[in-house]
């Protein structure tokens, strides 16, 4: 797995999801502590915090950008890129990692033609690693959206993930 930057497709936000983020920021931005509460509305309308959204919001509120990367960094709920219409996450808790939670990893990276961070080009999947989900006596385990898949082996990956290119 490589530990380049994640694939990041062109910001494609519309009028309308930039309509709507102005009407998010105009009735929360005089509310004192209402930075928070803006970006989780602009995460509803675009799926994610890119550098556009972020200056949108600082140019609309006067916060720095500085600040409102440091807040969307700080938090997991923010997202940086895109995410894919299924979030798959491979868990590396120390039970799923010593019952090959890497080999599961670069499996679905290799079939995915993706590494963690990152989302398909077809807008698909989107790849995480997750600490431990509480679920070590199914290790190793393979999360798909609320689907949990235990004892994952490397052979079963493709039909996972098939399940859900048909959906």
């Amino acid at each position: 797995m490589s530990m380049t930057h994640p694939q990041i497709a062109p910001f494609g936000g519309t009028p309308e999801q930039k309509a709507q983020l102005m009407a998010a920021i105009a009735a929360c931005k005089d509310i004192p502590g209402s930075l928070m509460t803006i970006m989780q509305h602009a995460q509803e309308i675009y799926g994610y915090l890119p550098i556009q959204v972020q200056t949108m919001i600082s140019d609309a509120t006067g916060h720095p950008v500085e600040e409102i990367y440091s807040i969307a960094t700080f938090y997991s709920m923010f997202n940086l890129f895109p995410q894919g219409r299924h979030h798959i996450s491979v868990c590396m808790g120390t039970t799923c990692y010593v019952k090959g939670a890497r080999n599961i990893l670069n499996r679905v990276s290799e079939v995915l033609g993706i590494s963690g961070g990152e989302c398909t080009s077809d807008g698909l999947f989107s790849l995480d690693v997750c600490r431990c989900v509480g679920a070590c006596g199914l290790a190793p385990v393979l999360l798909v959206d609320d689907d949990v898949y235990g004892h994952v082996e490397v052979d079963q990956i493709e039909g996972i993930l098939q399940k859900y290119r048909n959906l």
